[in-house]
């Protein structure tokens, strides 16, 4: 099962609920799996603290072309809807734009493109806590991530719970993660931009026909619109979280709320009941 960890804004608590999940559901005797899918900005590490045990480069192919076979037909640069390739009185590549679908080297007559991999990040490996740690990091001034976070979801090797932190917002890197998920967990606070980003990434997770459930964050600022507005979309209120000074204490420490505080150790459990009894979920 696969479940992806969401917000439609960032500083919500998304990871926050994404590593204590994992903590509380490996307590149940589960195979669980973290993929870190936050390529830009990677923190799951700091609650979790895993050994790495192995890094992997990853890159996208980018064309190369021979300019003596190449008649600046412009077929290439036609074809690329990314701007990535120019023709003027010769070919000009444009790495840091192409998203190495290979269209160009398809469509060349003269067989003038091939293609070599640039890379762009590296996916890390280890374990932590008895759960299964992938993450990956994208390389500084690279445009995009949805290439990574591929790569990182094609790391996953347990049977059992996949727990997919993903990038705030509801772009690209957003939805390539939680697509094909099983379930998503939409994070959130009660203010008036947490309400306005909430709408959005429910709108994306209904786009994709994924099943989902929200978590409320400092649960007890702001007013009760997020409350109000679940209860007429008829979504799933998974747990609220008070906004308490001893828990944002923990979290400025590193510290693991289910292991600080016993009782939302015991909320947490709860919630990922529902979530498995919606998925009809019996490992």
């Amino acid at each position: 099962m696969k479940l992806g960890i969401a917000s439609g804004k960032g500083g919500t608590g998304k990871t926050t609920i994404a590593v204590n999940m994992a903590a509380v559901l490996v307590r149940s005797d589960m195979q669980v799996e973290y993929l870190d899918c936050d390529v830009e900005e990677p923190n799951g590490h700091i609650f979790l603290k895993p050994k790495i045990e192995s890094s992997k480069p990853v890159g996208i192919p980018v064309p190369v072309v021979d300019e003596t076979k190449c008649n600046c037909c412009r077929k290439c640069a036609e074809i690329c809807q990314y701007h990535a390739i120019m023709v003027l009185k010769k070919p000009l590549i444009f790495p840091e734009l192409c998203h190495g679908c290979g269209g160009c080297a398809l469509v060349c007559p003269t067989g003038a493109i091939k293609e070599q991999e640039r890379p762009i990040g590296v996916v890390e490996t280890g374990s932590a806590r008895g759960i299964r740690f992938v993450q990956g990091r994208l390389n500084v001034g690279e445009a995009m991530s949805p290439p990574l976070i591929r790569a990182v979801k094609q790391a996953s090797a347990v049977n059992g719970l996949t727990i997919l932190d993903s990038p705030p917002g509801t772009s690209c890197p957003m939805v390539t993660t939680v697509r094909n998920t099983d379930y998503v967990i939409l994070v959130t606070e009660p203010t008036p931009f947490g309400l306005n980003d909430l709408k959005l990434a429910v709108e994306t997770v209904r786009q994709l026909n994924l099943p989902f459930g929200v978590i409320i964050n400092r649960a007890d600022i702001g007013n009760d619109e997020v409350v109000q507005y679940c209860k007429n979309e008829q979504i799933l209120v998974l747990m609220e979280i008070a906004d308490d000074r001893c828990i944002a204490g923990a979290y400025s420490r590193g510290i693991m709320i289910v292991d600080a505080f016993s009782a939302i150790g015991d909320m947490f459990a709860v919630a990922t009941k529902k979530i498995l009894n919606v998925c009809n979920y019996q490992g």
